[in-house]
């Protein structure tokens, strides 16, 4: 948990000048996956207009927010659901660098598609 809350609170820290105040950690995870998911629909568009620079942003700023959701997972105390997790987020990212080097609107939406089930899932706990 203090993972969690160190992930989230670094979030936090850098979204608090933005005007967006303290959040709680659950709060700040979903906000997470919500940009996660606008970058997502961004570098589909992106793809679709033919703009390769618009689209390789989106897809860097995607796997920033999957590295910042995986510095939060607790291995440690979240046991095999949080072990699990890890490896889901890896494999997004993955998918992610294939989705870029061959422009697939059908990775992306792949990897949008898992990443609503994990929002559901968290949304669930809240």
């Amino acid at each position: 948990m203090a993972k969690t809350r160190n992930g989230a609170r670094q979030y936090a820290d850098v979204h608090t000048s933005s005007g967006l105040g303290e959040e709680s950690p659950h709060r700040l995870i979903q906000m997470l996956m919500e940009g996660f998911l606008a970058r997502i629909n961004s570098a589909k568009g992106a793809i679709a207009h033919g703009d390769m620079e618009a689209k390789s942003v989106y897809i860097s700023k995607a796997m920033g927010i999957i590295g910042g959701l995986n510095e939060a997972v607790d291995i440690e105390q979240g046991g095999e659901i949080a072990a699990n997790l890890n490896q889901l987020y890896n494999y997004i990212n993955l998918r992610l660098l294939q989705a870029s080097g061959e422009n697939s609107e059908q990775i992306l939406d792949e990897v949008a598609s898992l990443m609503k089930d994990i929002k559901e899932a968290w949304d669930a706990i809240g």
